[in-house]
């Protein structure tokens, strides 16, 4: 049973919210805390742009008062693709929303992109003010028809497209209890296993802002700008904007993924109040306390375990003896206890949000919850003389406390009550406490990115700010949070620290010697594997690796125990020596019998690890022993095949008489024109890097000849003369060592040493081919070569050392595209082996190379944080309301019940122009009135105040309603190719054209259309404008496929153009060219 309830519960994994006076949900939790009220009271200069008329201003029924939330305008249109000219046409709501939507899952530690789950999202909005304040009469009306973010029942199906949501994606609207109501169908949904991860929330904001409102008597607003909730002074409440989103999970799922659970949900309900009540927008009772009493039910929870409820609290002297009535009816259904649980409202602190009420109550209690405090309801001294609180279970919260239990879990309820009747209860829980294993790498991986270089910084600073606020929050989970829970953007930054101190000291210090930062645009880079050879051995190569990758620690102990019986030793003793034993096992290794088995088991082991990250390798290369790793990691040998065969190679080598090789810095043609018949040509490495070899006695007078000539050359650690005619006397029994061994055809392909091309099937296959191998020139300038003719991709050295690294280098020009990086420092640095795998880790990433962050992990148990979410770089985009809508003001009148209501027929023209705005205010005051009531509306001095209107000078020099403004006001945004000027008289008219639909002052000829902020609608405006300038047939499907860049389209049109003059006559070019 306890199960089966464990398994209905849902988590509260991500939160984001903006509220009158709080930018975010800790600022808005700090004003709670603070009893800070946000309410803005206006002075009459304040109002100034609303042209209100000294009569209003001076009536005393007109409150000076809303909660208003700061910076509406402002949006980042450029981050969710939207152009300047569409993003000043949303409604702010749909801005705002779809901005907290990505927060909330930032918040929570999941991307769309990679998250393998549905997401489904749940929400409402108000009515759009924006639209008929501001709008309506400002722009084109088909721009308006074509404007879906006018409609607030696109809100949701708007975020799902955006962010790529695939759930379901369902507008709620229930007016007061819509975003309480969406988080109920959000935990259904989840229940159902519709989707995996689900949204919830909802967005209310009115424009104007800066605006009063009427106060009407036994009205639901307050007579002084203040809400009272359960105050005896309570006369009202106050509506504002504000709006949030939670991020839900199935319990179990956020506990198993390692989620930070704010809160849990245990059980929630909805219901109407259906007719039983004195009018439709009246508050029951009886419903109000059947849906607690529900919820409770479903939550599988007694009232008496239930310490806070935050109510629905609006502060109407009718509404809150309701409320708590209901409460305690349901209460008594469980409990007699008097005053043992708390209540509160947020409604004196921000208003009443509609839409959003709901939400900023759930939201207002997860805190509370999380961090275990009860919180005050400001603005109450005497008790409401309705209201009995002393034989209810109830009383009110005044003071911040602390929320002590008896060591059981807190829990609380939540109210939200909608006009209409229709109730929403939530039952939540603190979060469990969860213990995740404390196991982690001594080094951690910090990835920050942007869509901008200037977000970028800013992303950096609030990093920097968190880790000094919490200075002891585990870093191995703040970086897996940053790997797994962020969208990776073309704008990259690395760092790899220790600890948050050492973080800090990185951050603030920006050391470019451990920051790292590129400008990647997105494409998908494969990697190549290049595998050293012999030289770049040393004794504790990968110690570090060894003692804290399991996976790399398990592919050595498999190897070293494979090799033991060919080896006689356990070559772990040689990797791995004791402090007073590396002497002596650096020795061992320069014998060819040990240094090739391991060198094969640490870059064998290396790249086991780096693909179980994720890191494949698209092809291949080995220098001489190196190839053998290749042959391995393509499945041409089994591991125990090839490691008999490396040793069995090793311990022939190693028989022979011992040689000597020297690298030179000529190229093939010089070194061949210096070196004598008893030396040769082991290796060429690039057009300016040989090695040879030979007896030791031919070598040293090779080198004392080439020094005394001033020529760079530098002998290798080797004990032989290895790929010369010093081997030839076991290539035979080498041979024969392949007759037990099975090869297969590769199945990653790579280069071979010995022709410098493509390896065959045929070559894999065949002993001979690798007995040849040991005796032939390693063609390794020739090989790296064609990979780089072939990949634009990055070239990873797997192994010890820069050798091959800087062999590649050496073949790059001056525009290659190619990234070079190693994965174990050289002998001479003093690095730790950890820090400088994850540093290359954080370069491939860098380089777009996309981590498999699930197998980075396989080892550790680690969990989400809710770090900084994106900072988005809001620019304003708005349209501003012309005087006419401004500052037109109605006058009410409350006629008797029985009067009859006049025709519309009969009615003055005249009488009914009011506009958009002053229609909207009209509904809020009819509903705002307890009974029900005839309205009539007309206008005060209507003809003076149109006189007023038409007579203002400026009105004339006004643009028609009917004529969308076409002069680009905003700049181009930051894009991957700089601006280029059009070059002739077509590309600067196409680019003219853009630049009017667009909304931008500048489009260069190779700007693409969809990184300005272009789609699909917007396409057809542009298809429109190139019809109606260029009489041609464009196809739409051609422009969106073909020519999404000014100079493609000139192009296009250009042909188009051609084709049409030589259809005409020479009367009708002459007049086609006319027109033009």
């Amino acid at each position: 049973m306890e199960e089966s309830t464990v398994n209905l519960d849902i988590a509260i994994v991500g939160m984001s919210g903006r509220f009158p006076g709080a930018k975010n949900i800790e600022e808005f939790w700090q004003n709670i805390q603070n009893k800070v009220e946000s309410i803005s009271f206006f002075s009459n200069d304040d109002l100034a742009d609303l042209n209100l008329t000294a009569e209003v201003l001076n009536d005393p029924n007109y409150v000076k008062a809303a909660p208003i939330l700061p910076d509406i305008e402002h949006f980042d249109a450029r981050f969710f693709g939207y152009s300047p000219k569409e993003a000043e046409l949303i409604d702010p709501q749909h801005r705002l929303f779809i901005e907290c939507a990505w927060e909330a899952l930032e918040n929570a530690g999941y991307d769309p992109e990679t998250y393998n789950g549905l997401i489904g999202i749940y929400g409402g909005a108000s009515t759009n003010t924006y639209f008929f304040n501001n709008i309506y009469n400002n722009v084109n009306s088909r721009v308006i028809a074509n404007n879906y973010t006018f409609n607030k029942d696109f809100l949701t199906t708007n975020v799902s497209y955006k962010l790529n949501l695939k759930g379901p994606s369902i507008g709620v609207q229930t007016y007061c209890s819509t975003s309480l109501v969406a988080l109920h169908l959000a935990c259904k949904s989840l229940l159902d296993e519709e989707c995996d991860i689900a949204l919830a929330g909802g967005v209310t904001i009115i424009v104007p802002q800066n605006s009063g409102y009427y106060y009407e008597q036994d009205g639901i607003l307050s007579s002084d700008g203040h809400c009272r909730a359960f105050d005896a002074k309570a006369q009202g409440t106050i509506f504002g904007s504000g709006l949030g989103i939670v991020v839900l999970k199935r319990l179990n799922d956020a506990i198993a993924d390692g989620d930070y659970i704010h809160a849990v949900v245990k059980g929630s309900a909805i219901n109407n109040d259906g007719s039983l009540k004195v009018s439709y927008t009246a508050p029951s009772v009886n419903g109000q306390a059947e849906v607690i009493v529900e919820a409770l039910a479903n939550a599988g929870i007694d009232a008496d375990d239930i310490s806070y409820i935050e109510t629905h609290g609006t502060g109407t002297a009718a509404g809150d003896p309701v409320e708590i009535a209901a409460l305690t009816k349901a209460f008594r259904a469980f409990t007699p206890r008097n005053r043992f649980c708390a209540i509160g409202s947020v409604k004196p602190n921000i208003g009443h949000l509609d839409i959003a009420a709901g939400i900023a109550s759930l939201i207002k209690t997860v805190q509370a919850l999380k961090y275990k405090k009860l919180p005050p309801s400001i603005n109450f001294e005497v008790p409401n003389p309705e209201i009995d609180f002393e034989n209810s279970p109830f009383y009110v919260s005044t003071q911040l406390t602390d929320w002590k239990t008896n060591n059981t879990p807190r829990k609380a309820g939540i109210s939200s009550l909608g006009f209409g009747g229709t109730n929403a209860h939530v039952i939540l829980e603190e979060a469990p406490e969860v213990t995740y294993s404390d196991k982690y790498r001594p080094w951690q991986l910090i990835l920050l990115s942007a869509k901008t270089s200037t977000a970028l910084e800013s992303a950096t600073e609030n990093l920097l700010g968190y880790f000094k606020q919490n200075p002891e929050v585990n870093l191995a989970n703040v970086a897996y949070t940053l790997q797994v829970g962020r969208r990776g953007f073309n704008h990259r930054r690395i760092l790899v620290c220790q600890n948050v101190g050492d973080a800090v000291t990185v951050l603030e210090k920006q050391q470019q010697e451990r920051t790292f930062t590129i400008y990647q645009e997105h494409r998908e880079q494969p990697v190549i594997f290049m595998f050293s050879g012999q030289g770049s051995q040393y004794a504790n190569m990968g110690r570090e690796l060894y003692e804290s990758e399991a996976i790399f620690r398990r592919h050595v102990d498999t190897c070293a125990e494979i090799l033991q019986p060919h080896l006689g030793l356990d070559i772990r003793d040689l990797l791995f020596p004791k402090s007073e034993e590396i002497t002596a096992a650096n020795e061992k290794l320069q014998q060819t019998a040990f240094t090739q088995p391991a060198l094969f088991v640490i870059e064998y082991a290396l790249a086991k690890l780096l693909m179980s990250w994720g890191v494949l390798p698209a092809a291949m290369i080995g220098h001489s022993i190196g190839e053998y790793v290749a042959a391995a990691i393509a499945s041409v040998f089994s591991l125990e095949d090839v490691l008999f065969i490396v040793a069995k190679r090793g311990q022939l080598m190693q028989q022979l008489p011992p040689g000597s090789m020297l690298a030179i810095r000529l190229g093939e043609k010089e070194v061949r024109s210096l070196i004598s018949n008893s030396v040769e040509i082991a290796a060429i490495n690039s057009r300016t890097s040989c090695v040879v070899s030979g007896t030791k006695e031919a070598i040293a007078t090779l080198e004392n000849q080439l020094s005394s000539q001033g020529i760079e050359c530098r002998l290798l650690h080797t004990s032989h003369a290895f790929h010369s005619q010093m081997m030839s006397p076991i290539l035979e029994e080498f041979a024969r060592s392949f007759q037990k061994i099975k090869l297969n055809p590769p199945r990653i392909p790579f280069i071979s040493n010995v022709t410098g091309n493509w390896i065959t099937d045929t070559q894999a296959i065949n002993p001979n081919y690798w007995s040849q191998h040991l005796r032939q020139t390693v063609k390794f300038s020739d090989g790296i070569a064609q990979l780089l003719k072939e990949f634009e991709a990055v070239f990873l050295e797997v192994g010890p050392g820069r050798t091959l690294s800087t062999l590649t280098k050496q073949h790059l020009d001056i525009n290659a595209k190619q990234n070079i990086l190693t994965s174990l420092p050289h002998v001479q640095e003093q690095k730790s082996d950890v820090s400088f795998l994850l540093e290359t880790l954080g370069k491939l990433w860098l380089f777009g190379v996309n981590i498999d962050w699930s197998g980075f992990y396989t080892h550790e148990q680690r969990h989400r944080l809710p770090l900084p979410t994106y900072p988005f770089e809001r620019q304003r985009y708005w349209i501003d309301p012309k005087p006419s809508s401004a500052f037109l003001k109605t006058k009410l009148t409350t006629l008797d019940s029985t009067q009859e209501p006049k025709p519309l027929e009969q009615v003055d023209k005249q009488e009914l122009s009011i506009t958009p705005t002053e229609a909207i205010e009209v509904f809020q005051r009819i509903l705002s009135l307890e009974q029900p009531t005839q309205i009539t509306i007309s206008t005060v001095d209507n003809k003076g105040r149109q006189n007023y209107v038409f007579n203002l000078d400026y009105l004339a020099n006004l643009k028609s309603a009917n004529q969308l403004d076409p002069s680009p006001r905003y700049s181009r945004p930051q894009l991957s190719n700089p601006y280029l000027a059009p070059t002739n008289e077509l590309e600067k008219q196409i680019t003219e054209i853009w630049q009017e639909v667009l909304g931008i002052t500048e489009v260069g000829i190779y700007d693409n259309f969809y990184e300005l902020g272009g789609d699909s609608l917007i396409a057809t405006q542009l298809l429109s404008r190139l019809r109606a300038k260029f009489p041609i047939d464009l196809p739409l499907r051609d422009l969106l496929s073909q020519a999404m860049i000014p100079v493609k389209q000139a192009e296009m049109i250009e042909q188009l153009l051609l084709e049409k003059i030589e259809e005409l006559s020479e009367e009708e070019v002459e007049a086609f060219l006319a027109n033009q």
